[in-house]
């Protein structure tokens, strides 16, 4: 039998997604008193905010997380106008983001317990 070299990656794709799934939404969560703030420092905190909710969006429905995905995308929509506009967030915006974070949260959560991250391949060592 030959090896499933694309399902062994994907499969090591997955579990680095996993691994990084919950430390990337604790790291959002401590970022959000400076994304409201006047500092100087409030756009580049929105930018690697924005950065790190769009990372999760593109992979996590392609490596079988797709509440995570679609959740993570309702937070990139809250982000994108402040990311682009290169601004703090407004009050509004920010109870919009806890909302769509706390849904990701969840997501993540309710997906990284079901999923266990099982192995795709069938060269299993």
């Amino acid at each position: 039998m030959q090896p499933d070299y694309f399902n062994d990656r994907l499969d090591a794709v997955r579990k680095r997604f996993a691994a990084s799934l919950e430390g990337k939404i604790s790291d959002t969560y401590a970022e959000l008193p400076s994304l409201s703030d006047t500092g100087a420092s409030t756009v580049a905190a929105v930018a690697k905010t924005y950065r790190c909710i769009h990372g999760i969006c593109g992979v996590g429905r392609i490596v079988g997380f797709p509440a995570s995905g679609r959740a993570a995308k309702d937070v990139e929509d809250v982000l994108i106008g402040t990311y682009r506009g290169q601004r703090r967030l407004e009050a509004v915006e920010m109870t919009n983001l806890k909302t769509a974070l706390g849904v990701l949260a969840a997501s993540a959560q309710t997906e990284l317990r079901s999923s266990a991250v099982p192995s795709s391949s069938k060269n299993e060592r």
